[in-house]
């Protein structure tokens, strides 16, 4: 340990996205949606709450804050399940588009997988080339069905 730090020289702000799940409770995404608004600070530019039902996925992504995205009751009785995953977005990489919005989500042929982190994945070309030697999905880019 250097002489001249004190245990107070890093405490300052850590700018990084806002992540917040829960489970096993029927207003799953309301919660969610109530963690993230306390979360605000730590990203304003896009939120993205994805629910579970037990069967299906439902999302809901949009740039801005928590409140104007998640404050409808339509938007919330939409996100069913007793499931949830939610995400501020404070972009550090990736341009401020509705496609870099998280949670992901996909479903899969075994069931299917919501994400949220916080962070980059610095090594994201080369994970994305093994899985695409494995087959594990196309080497074509992402299309919008």
């Amino acid at each position: 340990m250097d002489l001249f730090t004190t245990p107070f020289d890093d405490d300052k702000l850590h700018e990084e996205c806002g992540v917040f799940g829960i489970y096993g409770h029927d207003e799953a995404a309301a919660l969610a949606a109530l963690g993230l608004h306390a979360l605000q600070h730590r990203g304003q530019e896009a939120a993205g709450i994805v629910s579970h039902d037990g069967r299906h996925f439902h999302s809901h992504k949009a740039m801005g804050k928590v409140g104007d995205s998640f404050s409808s009751e339509e938007v919330i009785n939409s996100l069913k399940g007793s499931a949830a995953v939610g995400h501020n977005r404070y972009a550090t990489t990736g341009g401020t588009v509705i496609r870099n919005v998280q949670p992901i989500f996909a479903d899969l042929a075994n069931g299917g997988l919501a994400v949220a982190h916080n962070g980059n994945l610095t090594n994201a070309a080369t994970l994305r080339k093994q899985l695409v030697s494995k087959g594990a999905y196309s080497s074509r880019p992402w299309t919008r069905r």
